[in-house]
């Protein structure tokens, strides 16, 4: 071969080296940013649909039409019957391209699946504890898995956090307590992507301070809806100051405010929340989502 077609021949080379290696990088880019990718649709109340690493999780499904429910006793305008307002698509809708369900506790507002035939009854469902999966078993499902501190599921991890569905005052009465019962959050941790924190069913408490500060949540959903007991100071859920509160306790993190217009006890409005993060400059990292609408990360 002579020397000017050798040199040649060694740059072509190069060249087509390089065009592969760009498109790998290209290719590899691509996936990453895929994997990286978070969406979130609010649906109505607590219930939301999480696309999160490749799979698809429906959250606290309450599926019921409107008033289906009577207002629960004891609670703020009670005699309003839930939900409060229509699902923004058809139920049966809401399953297409689900992989699995979970439900941070079995409060009607976030489990009716006993009562409808939507939910398929051999699809993968997460609870907090033993008792909510011997209730949700015993309504014909048959894949109800506990979430712990290191459950895997498709590649990724979930993990169930803590709280408290309401104040020490209420606590302290047995029968309210008993009415509250017990609420999971979890977090979703994924090579690669964002870690996200459904912070659940509590007001804001220490273990609230512990997940914010292990985890470092790029996304928080809050249930900010500020439901309130009749005769009893104070919230069960999130509400407006807890909004600031966690863009305070989270700077770097996004929060999504759900849980709010669709029960009879919340006391908040979407409206009122706004006005109140635009009164503290952080509506750039507060999202309060319209049911139906998708929210990506």
């Amino acid at each position: 071969m002579q020397p000017m077609t050798a040199i040649r021949a060694i740059a072509i080379s190069l060249s087509l080296a390089a065009v592969g290696l760009s498109a790998q990088a290209a290719t590899k880019a691509v996936a990453t940013s895929t994997k990286q990718s978070v969406q979130i649709q609010q649906i109505r109340n607590a219930t939301a649909k999480i696309h999160y690493a490749g799979k698809t999780f429906l959250l606290d499904p309450l599926l019921a039409k409107k008033g289906t429910y009577p207002g629960f006793d004891g609670t703020f305008r009670s005699e309003r019957r839930n939900p409060l307002v229509e699902l923004p698509m058809p139920a049966k809708d809401l399953m297409k391209g689900v992989d699995a369900v979970i439900v941070s506790h079995t409060h009607l507002d976030h489990w009716d699946g006993g009562n409808n035939q939507f939910i398929p009854k051999n699809i993968p469902l997460f609870v907090q504890h033993e008792a909510d999966a011997k209730i949700i078993r015993g309504q014909g499902f048959t894949d109800v898995r506990i979430v712990g501190d290191n459950t895997v599921f498709e590649g990724m991890r979930l993990t169930k956090t803590g709280g408290q569905h309401g104040t020490d005052e209420m606590y302290a009465k047995t029968q309210v307590a008993e009415f509250l019962g017990q609420a999971m959050g979890i977090v979703f941790q994924a090579p690669g992507s964002k870690t996200v924190y459904v912070v659940g069913d509590t007001i804001w408490r220490d273990e609230v301070d512990q997940t914010l500060a292990k985890f470092k949540p790029d996304v928080i959903v809050l249930n900010a809806g500020d439901a309130r007991l009749v005769g009893y100071t104070g919230s069960i859920i999130m509400g407006k100051d807890d909004v600031l509160h966690a863009a305070q306790a989270a700077p770097s993190a996004t929060i999504v405010a759900s849980h709010m217009e669709a029960i009879n006890h919340m006391t908040l409005s979407r409206k009122e929340l706004r006005e109140h993060i635009q009164q503290h400059g952080i509506q750039d990292r507060v999202r309060i989502p319209a049911d139906g609408e998708i929210l990506k990360f």
